[in-house]
C-alpha cells in the first residue's frame, strides 16, 4: 500500500540492510520496525539464500530468509502507512497476491533448499 513497490500483494517482513549491519542485525531492525516484535539475533535461524535480479531494471539483490520460532510483544501492524494488512497463512493455502519470488522462496525452503537463483 503506497510504498509502490508489489503494492495490494502480501511478502514477509524484510528491508534493505544498511551500512555496517549485519544481515540479522536487519531482520531483528525490521521486524521491530514493522510489526513491533523483538527478536534476538541467536534465535534466528538461516534457511535460503536467494540471489535475484529483475530483467526490466538493472536491479539484483541478495535476499536472505530467516525463521524466527520465538520473540517478543504482540504482533502488530507498525506500519500502517505502508502496509495495509498483516495475515498468517497456511503454508498449504497461501494467498494469490503473493509477491512471486517470495512464493518461490518458500518452495525452496520447504524442499531443504539452500539456494537459489530468480529473475535471471
Amino acid at each position: 500500500m503506497n510504498t509502490g513497490y508489489e503494492d495490494g500483494n502480501y511478502g514477509l517482513v524484510s528491508g534493505h540492510v544498511e551500512q555496517g549491519e549485519s544481515y540479522k542485525a536487519a531482520i531483528v531492525r525490521e521486524a521491530r520496525e514493522e510489526t513491533g516484535i523483538e527478536l534476538r539475533q541467536e534465535d534466528l535461524r538461516f534457511v535460503h539464500f536467494m540471489h535475484r535480479s529483475q530483467k526490466d531494471v538493472y536491479n539484483e539483490r541478495a535476499d536472505v530468509f530467516f525463521v524466527a520460532e520465538r520473540w517478543e510483544g504482540e504482533i502488530t501492524n507498525a506500519e500502517p502507512e505502508k502496509c495495509d494488512d498483516l495475515s498468517w497463512f497456511d503454508k498449504n493455502n497461501l494467498p494469490e497476491n503473493l509477491i512471486p519470488y517470495i512464493r518461490e522462496a518458500l518452495r525452496y525452503i520447504e524442499e531443504g533448499i539452500m539456494y537459489s537463483e530468480y529473475g535471471w
